[in-house]
């Protein structure tokens, strides 16, 4: 029997498996290239508006930091800048988590032992895995393509732009293919994976922020640490800008040695264990682990910790760049008004800190679904029930989880807004004012996620099978309705079925009070349903 026997019908069981998750990411990515493009277009339309945007992002540092290089004044090149970190980041964090899934998942849950029971090789599970995220990154890279070829951009830029996405998720899975090697449980794995994210994406922000302006005074000559970096090697395909087609080498051979890596490590080791030898715990469990809010804290307290860290600079960076505002966008009436329309008020600079801390809303928006729905991974992997056996009620577990995933939104709100005042406090000279008024401003974002709450837990309570799917589409078409909703001139009553409507655009305007108490209505009774729900089916189910 080969080493790679039964590969192709685990990778069938691995597409029927996430055959909802797979269409999500598939169909997902070209309609969010689609639309982050469409808007990009709108807002640049001339050779004028274009060059502006490029001086812009030569020389803010900000700009440099997050959005990276621009490959010229093209419209293409514009919106490749404007658009590649989202859709490389979505490429680079699904890649990983799928891979992980499919290995260490099955191998912490016991499936991979059962599975190597009958007629399957020792890299079988392995290779499925890499054949299908791989599959669907092409498969989503094809579509992006033509998502940019139906705005109207150049074919040639287009398929190098979906490419060099397609080359980032290749390189995470690779590196993804390494970390479930390496760990033993599959959080340990997405924990690493992640943070070689985080570090590629540092390297790629330093490498342009000490780059060189080009000859051509619109161009950036990124320095030696982006060469080091997979995010930052997609930003070197300089699609729509002289396109490098060599550069594409570079993800692929990642990816090549990833694999034989994995391999080789797969080798050293048994179904189940992992390379890093696991920390064994204090022989005496704390007496909060004997609370179900102490359990949901344990679990919590390092996907939080991570959010938190990531909220922060974030929030500074984005206060900072509040400071440039005025000469970034100030000449552009159309990125003027849409920042206005986002941000709900006149004043530039009090309109973009609305709409940065309305992003910071929908972001966190994801650790509140991400949070809730561990309560369906509890339940699908038998988890749930073990507790239950106890003298812990259905309603006080589920009633657990979401007051944890509430308070953990609201100290990530909270965050957000005072890193954010005290980011733009210290370029304008007044960080505590700035400080106290957007973090008084971010905790009005709060309903919402109430709201987003009520939803993810009424789904898990009701409809537990599509909860995954469903909360997390959810999220996605509130991202599209806050993006495109101005730009597209939607009508009132489409825009009205997102929380995020009708959250105050505080500092850009006035808050009142009526909105905020129908959200908060809202999720509570969104709350009672999914409570009871869960109350009166069987689990699992």
């Amino acid at each position: 029997m080969s080493s790679f026997t039964g590969t192709g019908r685990l990778a069938r069981l691995a597409v029927r498996r996430d055959r909802i998750r797979l269409a999500i990411w598939v169909l997902g990515t070209p309609l969010v290239g689609y639309a982050l493009a469409e808007s990009v277009a709108g807002l640049y339309p001339d050779e004028q508006t274009r060059l502006g945007y490029a001086e812009t992002a030569v020389s803010s540092v900000v700009a440099r930091a997050f959005n990276g290089p621009i490959a010229g004044t093209e419209l293409g090149a514009v919106v490749v800048t404007e658009t590649y970190l989202t859709l490389a980041l979505l490429a680079a964090l699904l890649s990983t988590f799928a891979v992980v899934r499919h290995t260490r998942q099955n191998e912490e849950t016991g499936r991979a032992e059962l599975l190597g029971a009958s007629a399957v090789g020792r890299y079988a599970l392995l290779t499925a895995a890499l054949v299908v995220v791989v599959g669907a990154n092409l498969l989503a890279a094809a579509l992006l393509a033509l998502a940019f070829i139906g705005t109207g951009l150049p074919v040639a830029g287009s398929l190098a732009a979906a490419a060099a996405i397609a080359g980032v998720g290749a390189a995470f899975t690779g590196i993804a293919a390494v970390t479930a090697q390496l760990s033993v449980t599959s959080r340990g794995a997405n924990a690493l994976a992640a943070a070689s994210v985080g570090v590629a994406f540092l390297l790629r922000a330093t490498g342009d922020v000490l780059g060189e302006r080009a000859a051509d005074g619109v161009r950036l000559v990124s320095a030696p640490p982006t060469w080091l970096s997979p995010l930052g090697w997609g930003t070197q395909v300089r699609a729509f800008g002289g396109e490098r087609w060599w550069v594409l080498a570079l993800p692929v051979a990642l990816l090549v040695a990833g694999v034989a890596v994995a391999f080789l490590l797969a080798e050293r080791r048994d179904v189940g264990a992992g390379l890093l030898a696991a920390r064994r715990g204090p022989a005496r469990a704390a007496s909060g682990l004997l609370s179900p809010a102490g359990l949901t804290w344990r679990l919590h307290r390092g996907a939080l910790a991570g959010w938190a860290v990531a909220v922060a600079v974030l929030g500074l960076s984005f206060g900072v760049a509040g400071h440039e505002v005025d000469a970034m966008i100030s000449e552009n009436p159309a990125a003027a008004e849409v920042i206005a329309q986002l941000g709900g008020g006149s004043k530039l600079v009090e309109a973009y800190l609305a709409t940065m801390l309305g992003l910071f809303a929908l972001t966190i928006g994801a650790y509140v679904v991400q949070a809730l729905l561990r309560t369906r991974g509890d339940e699908a992997d038998g988890v749930l029930e073990a507790l239950l056996a106890t003298a812990v009620s259905r309603t006080r577990w589920l009633g657990t989880q979401v007051l944890g995933a509430v308070l953990g939104a609201l100290a990530l709100v909270l965050l957000g807004g005072v890193t954010t005042g005290l980011g733009y406090g210290l370029a304008a000279g007044d960080p505590i004012g700035w400080t106290v008024e957007l973090g008084g401003a971010a905790l009005l974002r709060l309903p919402a996620l109430l709201v987003v709450a009520g939803l993810v837990t009424a789904l898990f309570g009701a409809l537990p099978r599509w909860s995954v799917a469903l909360s997390w589409a959810m999220l996605i078409a509130f991202l599209l309705l806050w993006q495109l909703g101005a730009l597209l001139d939607l009508p009132q009553a489409v825009l009205n079925l997102s929380p995020y409507t009708h959250v105050p655009s505080a500092p850009a305007t006035h808050p009142t009070a009526l909105p905020l108490v129908g959200l908060t209505a809202v999720a509570a009774a969104l709350l009672a349903v999914g409570l009871a729900a869960f109350h009166h089916r069987d689990t699992p189910t």
